[in-house]
């Protein structure tokens, strides 16, 4: 009875206070990940349609998004149990770093190909819509969702704002290219954005890759702070 009593995970304490954060940072997950998916179905479709680089690119880096937001919501859900927060924490984030790192390899490479070969981009009016959106909805959450991980005292939800920071990054740039080239023509303004993401995507591929120290200090400030 005791060996099975030891095997269950413990519950720390949760105060009602980091109970209301939790629903909190739940409530604008939700939200991101439901403004996340149709910025990736409204991207994707218009940059195929298109031939645009860096909205394609863009898409992609949205869908990315969405997976690190389901990842923050697995990491409220389970605030709980210690152990089981920072191995999900652990794996997720190396799981993200490598698409980030492989998306950073595929809009590099196709924007390469864009440039040589002068692939001009159509205009998108749609394009320009959604990245316009963009621009000002996701600094809106992220500052949100920063101010809950740090109220929480998690690293790695703070992570997860920093993503939703990037997206805003590169929807500004991908504007700038997608609106260049649709206004004054510079066909070239598309893959040179798209270019300009890429030490961004990298960036954050990396630190998602080395993620483990990070996931772990929040595991123990976590446990520090529910005692």
């Amino acid at each position: 009875m005791n060996q099975v009593a030891d095997a269950a995970p413990e519950r720390a304490p949760i105060s009602i206070e980091r109970a209301t954060l939790v629903r909190r940072g739940l409530r604008l997950n939700y939200l991101t990940i439901g403004y996340n998916s149709i910025e990736a179905v409204v991207s994707l479709v218009a940059g195929l349609l298109a031939g645009s680089v860096a909205l394609v690119g863009f898409g992609i880096d949205s869908i990315i998004e969405v997976t690190a937001s389901g990842a923050a919501q697995w990491r409220l859900r389970s605030d709980w149990n210690h152990a089981r927060r920072a191995q999900v924490e652990r794996t997720t984030a190396r799981i993200i770093g490598a698409t980030f790192i492989a998306l950073a390899i595929y809009v590099a490479a196709d924007s390469a190909k864009a440039l040589w070969q002068h692939e001009r981009p159509e205009r998108t009016v749609a394009g320009i819509a959604i990245l316009t959106l963009s621009v000002v909805v996701m600094p809106v959450l992220a500052r949100a969702k920063r101010h809950i991980a740090r109220a929480m005292g998690s690293k790695s939800l703070e992570s997860d704002a920093r993503q939703t920071s990037l997206c805003a990054y590169l929807s500004l740039i991908a504007l700038a290219g997608v609106a260049l080239n649709a206004l004054l023509g510079w066909w070239w303004a598309d893959p040179v954005a798209a270019l300009a993401m890429v030490p961004i995507i990298v960036k954050e591929g990396v630190e998602g890759l080395g993620g483990e120290d990070a996931c772990c200090n929040d595991a123990c400030e976590l446990d520090v702070d529910t005692r």
